[in-house]
């Protein structure tokens, strides 16, 4: 899955790989303003995985340091495209001719498209026909370099030697971090060539986290501003918040069937909370996976219905069905009712665990009646 990394965490990428950013700080809380080293004039930005944050009101510019903290104030558990703001970016404001940079990975075929234009900003698309000059690049640092280059080499001013001095570095961060897509935009461009990434986005493959000690280590630093992404690097499977409003969760087994699950719920006019492929061959006798989605559940203030749907093959059911109660009861937290629906290996032996259990499990058989049992207290309301 495709993971966006805060501005603030993109940008540290790019440091690192030799990109100059603007001085800055992250804050978490308003107290923590007056103690921060404030750079003026200053840009207050909300840290969000989302773009647009501009037009939707989440940067700010302060020339005082009682401008940025009002900012401050304003932003922090502010809510943008869905996402509450629970950091603030504080960056030197920087200044220059606003340019755009971006490499994009093709999954199709697998080569890189380079992209870069000497008009920027957030309205960047209003020149996407005329000003923005593109490239195809072989997926290899060398070949990106060599793109990046060859457009600068086609573009005049300053932009010129700015797309000179950063192909290196530019291209070392995309393939370092095995990126998706890498922008920078705007890009600020000196009269002498030289650059300054204003705003940066980096998107990477999740599954690459495990093989890539930098990403690992972000992650564990940054654990609270990636949830769901450090759960899977700490755990080994997924679980997405999908809707914090929605009223039933889910446990499953297999991704494409909890995203049929999320389709079918949605399809009867409800929302899930989540979704969850929690990947029950690798239970190995341990409860811990299931304790730690039932508390992420527990956590969601708006459900009130847990559907749990495992369909094993090498998993025997029977020894899931024991795990299950396990962690129930090690999750009382969980109140709601909960709809079990089982086939495969090991059936028979489950149903008689947990129909025999004193809990307040709903087992079935089938997975349409199990979905309307288990949206049946939801359509209650509704009625």
């Amino acid at each position: 899955m495709p993971l966006m990394l805060l501005e603030h965490d993109a940008k540290a990428v790019l440091a690192q790989c030799g990109v100059s950013v603007p001085k800055a700080c992250l804050i978490s809380s308003y107290e923590e303003v007056a103690r921060a080293p404030i750079p003026l004039p200053a840009v207050v930005k909300a840290q969000v995985p989302v773009g647009g944050r501009g037009k939707a009101g989440g940067i700010v510019r302060a020339t005082a340091p009682s401008a940025a903290m009002l900012a401050t104030r304003e932003l922090l558990g502010k809510t943008i495209k869905g996402h509450i703001v629970r950091e603030i970016r504080i960056e030197e404001l920087a200044a220059g001719s606003e340019c755009y940079l971006s490499l994009t990975l093709d999954p199709r075929t697998g080569l890189v498209r380079v992209l870069a234009s000497d008009h920027g900003g957030i309205d960047v698309e209003e020149h996407a026909r005329s000003g923005i000059l593109a490239r195809t690049a072989e997926f290899s640092q060398a070949g990106v370099e060599d793109a990046i280059r060859a457009i600068g080499a086609k573009t005049g001013g300053s932009f010129e030697p700015a797309l000179q001095s950063l192909a290196g570095p530019v291209s070392r961060a995309f393939f370092t971090f095995e990126a998706i897509l890498l922008e920078i935009n705007p890009l600020f461009v000196r009269p002498d060539g030289t650059a300054v990434a204003g705003d940066a986005k980096l998107v990477i493959d999740e599954n690459a986290v495990v093989r890539n000690p930098q990403l690992a280590a972000l992650l564990r630093e940054r654990a609270a501003a990636y949830p769901e992404a450090s759960l899977k690097l700490e755990h080994g499977f997924d679980f997405v918040v999908l809707d914090p409003c929605g009223e039933i969760a889910l446990v499953t087994t297999g991704a494409g069937l909890s995203m049929q699950l999320v389709d079918e719920i949605a399809a009867r006019g409800f929302s899930a909370y989540n979704f969850c492929d929690i990947r029950t061959g690798q239970f190995r006798g341990d409860p811990a996976r299931l304790i730690t989605v039932l508390s992420r559940i527990a956590s969601g203030s708006r459900v009130r219905s847990v559907l749990m749907n495992f369909f094993a093959g090498v998993t025997h059911l029977g020894e899931l069905s024991r795990l299950l109660l396990t962690a129930l009861e090690r999750a009382p937290q969980l109140s709601m009712p909960i709809t079990v629906r089982l086939i495969g290996n090991g059936l028979d032996e489950a149903l008689e665990v947990l129909r025999a259990a004193p809990t307040r499990l709903a087992v079935e058989q089938d997975l349409e009646r199990a979905v309307s049992l288990a949206l049946e207290p939801l359509a209650r309301s509704k009625a």
